[in-house]
């Protein structure tokens, strides 16, 4: 511990820039997780993955071990060009000390901002900047990341919503069918679900179900 704070009280500036470094590096990380979940694609893709799962009715199946592992690298593949630039733009110009930790600050803010404005809806931006008692901004480069992501992150509730609305109808159609059937034959007392449970899947597999589900949440970004 005493050697931690030596480094920090260290008159060495290359002792100093390496500890700046470090302390910078942990900041990202203990900030990572609310980074990943409200200023990525992430939050979307992990609704819907669980909207399918839901409306199939296979309760664990996919667990969610699998679901989060897939909304991860398809975050991961999305936000690949944003994260680029800003590694390109903001970190490594950080690490060779070209630009200060404020300017580095300006310069990843700028393409998160890009990002999440292509993706807020304006009623959403318009509520939180009134809230705040803002006045409109020119550009989204112009508007502050405490008021962009909370007006991102129900923008992108509400898609994910509406995805899952689309995933439910045609598995409840069936639900539907099922129950009829099984009320006619006078098999009330039969779950409809377990009867209908097979048909989902087939329905879901012979459609492609995950292709089309990972299509239209890659295209949608």
């Amino acid at each position: 511990m005493n050697e931690f704070i030596d480094i920090f009280s260290s008159s060495d500036p290359e002792s100093v820039a390496t500890s700046v470094k470090l302390l910078l590096l942990l900041t990202v990380l203990s900030l990572a997780p609310g980074i990943l979940i409200l200023m990525t694609s992430f939050t979307r893709i992990l609704i819907v993955l669980s909207f399918v799962r839901t409306s199939l009715a296979t309760q664990s199946m996919p667990p969610n071990q699998v679901l989060i592992g897939i909304a991860l690298f398809l975050t991961f593949f999305i936000m690949a060009p944003t994260f680029q630039e800003v590694n390109e733009e903001a970190l490594t110009p950080l690490f060779n000390e070209e630009i200060t930790l404020d300017e580095a600050y300006e310069e990843a803010s700028e393409p998160m901002k890009e990002f999440m404005g292509k993706h807020t809806r304006q009623k959403d931006l318009a509520l939180f900047m009134n809230y705040s008692g803002l006045e409109a901004p020119e550009s989204i480069q112009d508007v502050p990341l405490t008021t962009l992501v909370p007006a991102f992150a129900i923008s992108e509730l509400k898609t994910a919503f509406q995805m899952g609305f689309m995933i439910f109808v045609p598995f409840l159609v069936i639900d539907m069918a099922v129950a009829s059937v099984l009320m006619s034959m006078g098999m009330m007392m039969l779950p409809p679900v377990m009867i209908s449970l097979p048909f989902k899947i087939l329905l879901f597999v012979l459609v492609d179900g995950w292709y089309l589900i990972s299509k239209s949440l890659l295209e949608g970004f």
